[in-house]
């Protein structure tokens, strides 16, 4: 996202202790597994495996084919497939964009597995997958990443994820893939440095458009070691489509030239089970879901919930667009307004009647059974990210000379899209720094909480994505009452919101300062790094590690730990830990 008055073009953005199977997994050369990703030209996009409960794990690959073909399965305890476990075939074609998905049933709970798939004489490289655990769990990890862009440069993220000791999972909270190409694509002068432009070479709209451009993602040699590597647990956010879609359009699809939204919609959402480990809907418990409603329920033993959200393509409302009413905002009074009358306007819904049943519901059994932790995978920051008043801090120059100075819409259309006056204007009148988050749908962010507080759920730990920056948030209804605590990653490769926006690297870290020493909720937050977070959850505490590659322009790539903060329970509360031994709620 770049923060102008108008809608952007771009969107800003201990292993498992109990486990059957430990011991193997510890056992297994990690970089072997991520080396053997392109060993064979018939499977060069690698494999894949997700969306697992206790007894059964989704299992992905593509193959190089022109015809329908037969492709066998394997799954063994060991990386020799000395001992298969369970094997089948199953058929893809051109109608399934010759990926091939199946759901290996009847697998024990807890166990670390490896597979394989066949096509004649080919063989897939090796991939190792988990179920999810029963019983008693002491310790889970979990590697939080979002916006891979492969314009902006290599998944080195991914490859360092896929090397962790630590992750026992990887939650993945959407922006897998991002819609623009051609010359005047974001990223593309970034992409000819490196030889990543996108492919096709133009936006993507298109079923066909989609699929190539998955296939391309699924190239990187990053992305194909943490997928054999590590079990994804997935959401999609906004660019698997189009930049901040809603149920009606999105702010990057046009009509008039790219035709009817729910069908460039459907194409996108086709493409990504495809080429996604995710479960098709006749695989889920519930019976009559669709693909488009994408949430899910992850239960780690007595440890730990983990409910991913979908909030683009079956509830949301359209966002709101501060050009439309910035004329109008010209005092405290009007800003007022404007924050309670169109913002906090009633029924603005991001969450679908569907999805907040089952959430609900989950969170109560969750709290119910004991389980210390309720973890949700949510596609975008929910912490009440108010601009603080940057002009008076010193930070960025007063905007009002210059907005008065203006003599034309053109004039102003030129200063709403320099972040220097937008965001000044924003700090100016207390106002979200976006309106395609959480912070633009003040009333279903409340309605989301008072679910939460109806369940006895009030504990919630946000793990998030979309901001292209580092976040650790402590959260709180409209009423003050603690909500939980957030962690929010970077970008895998997407860079931070305030360098994109031209702002330097000194004024950047200048706004990441204010963000952290004026916005209540935040408690600290880093653009300046492309990562992932490290999230450990132990019986009553844990901690995140904010991961960051120094770079993802070249391969060569070293991480560093830039910050780490302490979580623990508290009561029917978890709370971020302090020096003096307390803790923020």
């Amino acid at each position: 996202m770049t923060r102008t008055l108008s809608a952007s073009p771009v969107s800003r953005r201990a292993l498992l202790a109990g486990m059957a199977g430990g011991a193997a997994f510890l056992a297994a050369p990690l970089h072997a597994l991520a080396a053997a990703a392109a060993a064979d030209p018939v499977f060069r996009h690698g494999v894949a495996s997700g969306d697992p409960d206790a007894t059964s794990l989704v299992l992905w690959t593509h193959v190089a084919s022109t015809a329908p073909v037969e492709v066998t399965w394997e799954v063994a305890d060991r990386p020799d497939f000395a001992r298969i476990l369970k094997a089948g075939t199953t058929r893809t074609d051109a109608g399934r964009d010759y990926t091939v998905k199946v759901l290996a049933e009847g697998l024990a709970p807890g166990s670390t597995l490896f597979y394989r798939f066949r096509l004649g004489s080919a063989v897939s490289p090796i991939g190792r997958g988990r179920t999810l655990p029963v019983g008693r769990v002491e310790s889970l990890g979990i590697a939080l990443a979002s916006c891979s862009n492969y314009a902006f440069g290599f998944f080195n993220a991914y490859d360092a994820i896929a090397k962790d000791p630590a992750i026992d999972f990887v939650l993945h909270t959407g922006d897998y893939i991002y819609e623009y190409g051609g010359p005047d694509g974001w990223g593309e002068t970034v992409a000819r440095t490196i030889g990543r432009s996108h492919q096709p070479a133009h936006e993507i709209v298109t079923l066909s458009d989609y699929r190539t451009r998955h296939a391309q993602y699924k190239t990187d040699a990053g992305a194909q070691a943490m997928h054999a590597n590590h079990t994804l647990l997935a959401c999609w956010d906004d660019h698997e489509s189009a930049n901040n879609p809603w149920t009606g359009g999105a702010q990057n699809h046009q009509p008039d030239t790219e035709g009817d939204w729910a069908q460039r919609r459907a194409a996108s959402i086709q493409a990504y089970y495809e080429w996604m480990p995710v479960r098709e809907p006749e695989w889920l418990a519930a019976a009559g879901r669709t693909r488009m409603q994408f949430w899910r329920a992850y239960r780690f033993g007595d440890l730990a919930l983990l409910h991913t959200l979908e909030t683009r393509h079956t509830a949301r409302a359209e966002q709101i667009d501060y050009m439309a009413y910035a004329a109008s905002i010209v005092d405290d009074a009007s800003a007022e307004r404007f924050r309670t009358d169109v913002l906090g306007a009633p029924n603005r819904p991001i969450l679908s009647p569907a999805l907040e049943g089952d959430l609900e519901q989950a969170l109560a059994q969750s709290v119910k059974e004991g389980q210390p932790w309720r973890i949700v995978g949510c596609p975008m920051v929910i912490g009440r990210v108010v601009v603080p008043d940057l002009s008076r801090l010193g930070v960025l120059p007063d905007p009002f000379p210059r907005l008065a100075a203006a003599r034309t819409p053109q004039d102003l259309a030129k200063l709403a899209a320099d972040p220097h006056v937008s965001l000044a204007w924003r700090g100016r009148w207390a106002l979200p720094d976006y309106t395609d988050a959480w912070g633009g749908y003040p009333w279903a962010r409340e309605r989301l909480y008072d679910l939460s507080r109806r369940a006895g759920a009030g504990d919630l730990v946000f793990l998030s994505g979309d901001s292209h920056s580092f976040w650790t948030n402590a959260l709180a209804d409209a009423a003050g009452r603690p909500a939980g605590i957030e962690f929010g990653t970077a970008g895998i490769s997407s860079p931070g919101d305030f360098l994109e926006s031209g702002f330097g690297a000194d004024t950047a870290r200048k706004l990441d300062r204010a963000y952290a020493d004026h916005i209540p909720e935040v408690k600290w937050t880093d653009n300046m790094h492309q990562g992932y977070v490290r999230v450990q959850f132990g019986r009553a505490q844990g901690t995140a590690e904010f991961v960051a590659v120094d770079t993802v322009l070249s391969r060569d790539y070293t991480t560093s730990v830039i910050r780490t903060d302490d979580f623990r329970r508290h009561g029917s509360s978890v709370v971020l830990a302090v020096k003096d031994g307390s803790g923020v709620s």
